[in-house]
């Protein structure tokens, strides 16, 4: 029995890794992502976004968003003018919005996770603002000489939470 269990777990594990290399890829920059099983690609929104998909929730009501952008080297601010903007979406000061940031190194790439929750005011930079209250943001700013790559996920809080390990995921395949 104990030798059937560890053979169904290699089965398993196997199968996992052949599902994961099998992942759609899509490149921004130099980077090459791996699309998460049940994100939906769709059209980019404008020609700033180098990629963008949808998350649906299980009954495809509700969804987040998932945009990339890149600008080229020395373009689109700098890392910590970014994540300040980023938390400026949201209404209230950093403590009553959960904001967090977080350097790592991975794969020789700096990378700055970001992360904030409450009421997100949805729109363009100097365009009017929409109030989405219960929202959540997940973010990282990928450091490269090429420029760095801006992913942001929005969207309701429980979603962009259920939705974290896989916007991980996708960012750490692109450096490892």
């Amino acid at each position: 029995m104990k030798r059937l269990f560890s053979l169904w777990a290699i089965a398993a594990a196997s199968a996992f890794h052949v599902a994961a290399a099998d992942a759609p890829t899509f490149k921004v920059s130099e980077f090459t992502f791996r699309q998460p099983a049940k994100w939906e690609k769709v059209q980019t929104a404008s020609s700033m976004r180098k990629a963008q998909f949808k998350v649906n929730d299980a009954d495809k009501k509700t969804f987040a968003e998932v945009v990339f952008f890149h600008f080229g080297p020395g373009d689109g601010g700098g890392v910590q003018a970014n994540v300040q903007r980023w938390f400026n979406q949201f209404q209230g000061p950093r403590d009553k919005i959960g904001a967090k940031s977080e350097e790592q190194t991975i794969g020789g790439h700096k990378v700055t996770f970001v992360q904030a929750e409450g009421t997100y005011m949805s729109g363009m930079p100097g365009g009017v603002a929409t109030p989405q209250p219960n929202s959540a943001l997940r973010g990282a700013i990928v450091e490269s000489d090429q420029g760095a790559v801006f992913v942001k996920m929005t969207g309701p809080a429980a979603l962009v939470k259920a939705a974290e390990g896989d916007f991980r995921k996708m960012v750490e395949s692109a450096l490892k």
